[in-house]
């Protein structure tokens, strides 16, 4: 399974209690690119670039991979530079508990 294509299963695993009042969107610089739109407890993923997003994660497929099956810590990720942040880093921090990571992987 590639890192697109759990980005793809990443809807299915929205915690919808989190995500009610959101209306945000996470761009991933990957090598094939994608976004994510939730609104309001809902939530699709687009191939592509989206270039108002809340927030873009850029790091290579095969972290992103890990970091979305709960393999990598975000934090660490992050502070060893294998993951850089662009906009909200508050929504950034949210993704774990914004998607169930057993539903994704």
């Amino acid at each position: 399974m590639t890192v697109n294509d759990i980005i793809k299963l990443m809807p299915s695993g929205l915690n919808t209690v989190a995500a009610a009042d959101m209306e945000k969107s996470i761009q991933f610089d990957i090598a094939n690119p994608m976004y994510l739109l939730i609104d309001h407890g809902t939530c699709t993923a687009h191939e592509g670039v989206l270039d108002t997003a809340d927030v873009a994660l850029t790091m290579a497929d095969e972290d992103l991979k890990a970091m979305l099956k709960g393999e990598l810590n975000g934090a660490m990720a992050f502070m060893s530079g294998k993951l850089k942040l662009k906009g909200d880093m508050m929504l950034a921090q949210r993704i774990p508990t914004l998607f169930d990571a057993s539903k994704i992987a």
